[in-house]
């Protein structure tokens, strides 16, 4: 049997600690108060201008009881607004304010910079590699179910 430490979850589940470890630790040394998911919200907002919540949390890969939450907080932040979709009246339009805008575009060249802090000890090529399968990986898991 396979030792734990050689298991694709308990090593998923590491990286995963220590990505969110790396990104705190280095937003907050810049002077930013934003989890990981907080800027993946923004981030993809500002790419898919005029997205609802249900498409934010499809393309962060969040439940909408989640992404809902996350909304909340970056309104109650100033960054992000909400506003009633004409088309569907259930639906909130996303964007972001001014404030988020400024803060995507000061904090996404350091989150760029902290990738390969996340995956120490790889080169260039493993570090690619990695990016490469661990994306095939989420694709295909994604199309299952």
């Amino acid at each position: 049997m396979t030792h734990v430490s050689r298991m694709p979850g308990h090593l998923i589940r590491r990286l995963h600690q220590i990505s969110t470890h790396v990104f705190m630790t280095r937003t907050r040394e810049a002077g930013f108060d934003l989890t990981p998911v907080q800027f993946a919200a923004l981030d993809a907002i500002r790419e898919s201008p005029g997205i609802d919540q249900a498409g934010l949390a499809d393309a962060v890969a969040k439940d909408r009881a989640t992404i809902g939450a996350v909304a909340d907080r970056l309104e109650q932040k100033g960054l992000l607004s909400r506003k009633i979709n004409a088309q569907d009246k259930r639906a909130r339009i996303l964007a972001l304010t001014d404030e988020g805008e400024a803060l995507v575009a000061a904090l996404k060249p350091l989150v760029e910079e902290l990738q390969t802090d996340i995956l120490p000890g790889l080169d260039e090529t493993e570090y690619q590699l990695f990016v490469e399968l661990a994306a095939k990986a989420a694709r295909t898991a994604g199309s299952v179910g």
